[in-house]
């Protein structure tokens, strides 16, 4: 498998209903009605070294957020508030941002637990907070150099199958099998349109491309995607420089023919596509605005840029 299936380099500690375990320690029972059915609602968020030294999270409470909206989605009760689960966050990172040199990864995650097995049942929601230190998800040389992806033969679920708003861990079998299919047929990314054809999103990415004329192009919310922290930052960065973006659907051999082509999500971070489906994306090099954006977003995270500083939260 590629590298985005790297082995996650162990913290000493989780943070677990409310409280610091040890990483061992944290443990859930097998009859955890989330192991069964899936339900349970994550986020994904980075914690940057800034060009100062110190560690900050980029966009937390955005993230905690968009959290508990998924969890009301899933109709399940957090046991804590917006605020005390973003101090979980660095509190977590406090005791141990000796370990994370180069920043963190952290993963709140909420889930029914155990008690009652079946598809009717209604369990205490359990929470963790996890963190490790996660490279580039897509590889530092697809950073630089851009990545090859391939359209699906899975299709990215209707809206009223997948609840596009929701950051739910069963819907990420979708994303799974796009995935192992894409990389086991030799690329490193997916690419999933909607019921109807249109491009949706990867299987953990947004999705922007350039056209010939220089007009950006990005999903709207309409389509089944999520609406990502990332994507938003990268839409405010654009149009704070003056550009227009447009929130339209997009067809699958608008990708072939674009100048640009490049994956926002918090893992990926801005990541250029060269390729897809074999079709080499403009120069098969990232292009001047992905450039960029990636640079922008890269000064922003690092507290480069005193007009994002809101973003951050040190640690």
């Amino acid at each position: 498998m590629s590298s985005t299936s790297a082995n996650v380099v162990r913290a000493e500690q989780i943070w677990l209903d409310g409280k610091l375990v040890k990483w061992d320690d944290g443990h859930v029972p097998v009859m955890t009605h989330a192991l069964h059915y899936g339900l349970g609602v994550f986020e994904g968020i980075r914690a940057y070294r800034t060009h100062d030294g110190r560690l900050a999270v980029f966009r937390l409470r955005e993230h905690i957020e968009r959290l508990f909206d998924s969890a009301h989605i899933c109709m399940m009760k957090l046991p804590f508030t917006v605020e005390q689960l973003m101090e979980a966050c660095l509190e977590l990172l406090r005791k141990q941002k000796d370990q994370f040199a180069n920043g963190a990864y952290l993963r709140p995650i909420a889930f029914m637990g155990d008690g009652a097995m079946g598809l009717g049942a209604i369990n205490p929601t359990r929470v963790a907070v996890t963190a490790w230190d996660w490279g580039a998800y897509l590889g530092d040389k697809g950073i630089r150099d851009g990545i090859r992806a391939k359209v699906s033969s899975y299709t990215r679920m209707h809206v009223n199958v997948n609840m596009v708003r929701g950051k739910i861990s069963g819907q990420y079998v979708n994303s799974i099998l796009a995935k192992r299919e894409a990389v086991l047929a030799g690329y490193d990314e997916a690419i999933l349109l909607d019921i109807s054809g249109f491009v949706a999103e990867a299987s953990g990415e947004n999705i922007f491309l350039v056209n010939k004329k220089g007009v950006i192009k990005t999903p709207p919310l309409s389509c089944p995607i999520l609406d990502g922290i990332t994507r938003d930052t990268v839409l405010k960065i654009l149009r704070d420089s003056g550009r227009t973006v447009e929130e339209v659907t997009v067809t699958r051999d608008a990708l072939y023919i674009a100048n640009e082509v490049f994956f926002t999500g918090t893992a990926a971070e801005i990541t250029p596509v060269r390729e897809v489906d074999n079709r080499t994306v403009g120069a098969g090099k990232p292009g001047p605005i992905t450039q960029y954006v990636q640079e922008t977003y890269f000064r922003t995270v690092r507290g480069q840029e005193p007009r994002y500083i809101e973003w951050l939260t040190y640690v």
